[in-house]
């Protein structure tokens, strides 16, 4: 990163890494998770792409949420979300054909639906955060659409 520091990353984007990790996990340790990926963040400061520090935060908080799965801490791929705080992405989300709606799409197609509408990330974050070609980006986001569309349409 050029122009910077570990305290500016932190500050600018701690909030959205922990709703990022709270959306995605049930327990009480999203704030512990948080700390992990910005423990990595500290660790690989210099090698944080300049301008792309969101997308690579949230790529490193998919990891750490990866690396609690394998040590038996739940990632919910079909969650309830009763049992998580509520946010207004939530509300949306447990409206009852939506719900069942989002319950039949494949994880990978939510991941990339909630990247785009609840992180607010653009073509070229969600290719970082990916780690695909910003146009295989704007297809898996084009794809997820339909998808959703399909299912919907199926619950009506």
């Amino acid at each position: 990163m050029t122009d910077l520091d570990f305290d500016q990353l932190y500050d600018r984007h701690v909030l959205e890494v922990y709703r990022y990790i709270a959306r995605r996990h049930i327990g009480n340790d999203a704030q512990d998770l948080t700390g992990d990926v910005f423990l990595i963040a500290f660790q690989k400061l210099n090698s944080i792409p300049a301008g792309s520090e969101l997308p690579w935060l949230y790529r490193t908080a998919w990891n750490v949420l990866a690396n609690a799965h394998r040590k038996n801490e739940p990632i919910p791929a079909n969650f309830d979300l009763t049992e998580i705080e509520p946010d207004c992405a939530d509300v949306v989300i447990t409206n009852d054909q939506l719900n069942r709606s989002w319950q039949k799409l494949p994880q990978k197609d939510r991941e990339v639906l909630r990247l785009v509408a609840w992180e607010g990330l653009s073509g070229k974050e969600l290719a970082s955060v990916l780690g695909i070609s910003e146009g295989g980006a704007g297809a898996a986001l084009s794809r997820a659409r339909a998808n959703l569309r399909k299912a919907w349409e199926e619950e009506s």
